[in-house]
């Protein structure tokens, strides 16, 4: 059982990491209202990328970091769930829940598949995969939490969710436009195609606020999956690195459970807005600490050595979602008229 010394030096050992992340968190938020639509998620990762490629990280600070990229990262995903409620899911009707589905599973396995002929590595095949199907960087977060991944993997990941989901906000509009879709049909399609959630409400503001509320709802169905998709590859991690004589790790990671819980508390509406809006916040400063930490790991000279083929890999990822939400709005106009 831990002792009060243990207790003392674990906290003298990991404060100044977690106070250094914290920092730069605090100042990213600041800033980020300032810079939009720049996410502080973004703004932490770059600051700690710069950091570790341009200045000496003190050897003081790794007990921390580390400590802010894993359990303090799942600490924010497990609050991710308290933005959704499986009602304002159920509204959107079975034809967008099915094209929820199959623009993270389709897109997932594309990718991986992709990846795998390309020849790239699987641990970076599924992170790429997740972070564009799913959710984003918080999506390459957890996903790492949960396999073999390395540092350069997971910046590269991590980058590629940032070059082309910027793309994207953009794109989704223009795309919709060009298409001549209505409000709620351009929500949707943004929403179904846009990786991270900051970037959806930067296109859905661009094509108007009906837009933005649709796509907003449509992106937080993509974020339920998060929970069953790490929980797979959480199995599949089990059967690739633990032989059948070892004990196995929980299939469904303590964290992903946690993740479900905070949605069905959301869902039951058991928590005052007020409670909402604080865990919001404290969700988006926890995953920007993390954020930081898995960023000031990044050596981009390592990253570089990878060549080009992870970015063809997000180009067709991003080609597949794309395709799978034109196919969506058109089924969805069809069932409407």
């Amino acid at each position: 059982m831990p002792t009060l010394a243990d207790a003392k030096y674990w906290t003298l050992r990991h404060t100044p990491g977690i106070a250094t992340a914290l920092t730069v968190t605090v100042a990213a938020m600041l800033a980020a209202p300032l810079i939009k639509p720049v996410s502080p998620l973004l703004i932490t990762m770059l600051i700690g990328i710069l950091w570790r490629n341009l200045l000496p990280v003190p050897n003081l600070l790794t007990p921390g970091i580390a400590f802010t990229a894993k359990p303090i990262l799942r600490f924010g995903i497990i609050l991710l769930g308290l933005q959704i409620a499986i009602s304002d899911i159920l509204d959107l009707g079975w034809i967008t829940i099915i094209s929820i589905a199959a623009a993270v599973g389709v897109t997932f396995l594309v990718t991986t598949a992709a990846g795998k002929w390309l020849g790239i590595g699987r641990e970076l095949c599924v992170l790429i995969a997740a972070g564009f199907s799913i959710c984003g960087a918080a999506a390459v977060a957890g996903a790492k939490s949960v396999s073999d991944a390395d540092e350069d993997d997971t910046a590269t990941a991590l980058g590629l969710v940032v070059i082309f989901g910027t793309v994207m906000i953009p794109l989704g509009p223009a795309l919709a436009a060009m298409l001549n879709l209505n409000s709620e049909a351009t929500g949707l399609l943004i929403g179904l195609t846009t990786h991270e959630v900051a970037q959806v409400v930067a296109a859905g503001g661009i094509a108007g606020g009906v837009a933005l509320s649709s796509a907003i709802v449509v992106k937080l169905g993509r974020v339920l999956l998060l929970a069953p998709v790490l929980s797979g590859l959480s199995l599949s991690s089990h059967r690739h690195s633990h032989p059948a004589s070892q004990s196995h790790p929980p299939i469904v990671p303590y964290f992903v459970t946690g993740f479900i819980i905070c949605v069905t508390l959301r869902s039951l509406e058991w928590l005052p807005t007020q409670a909402i809006n604080i865990a919001t916040t404290l969700q988006t400063a926890l995953l920007a600490m993390a954020m930081f930490a898995l960023g000031l790991n990044v050596h981009l000279r390592s990253i570089v050595k990878l060549g080009p083929k992870p970015a063809l890999l997000g180009a067709i990822a991003t080609t597949t979602i794309i395709a799978i939400g034109i196919i969506a709005v058109g089924a969805t106009t069809l069932v409407q008229n």
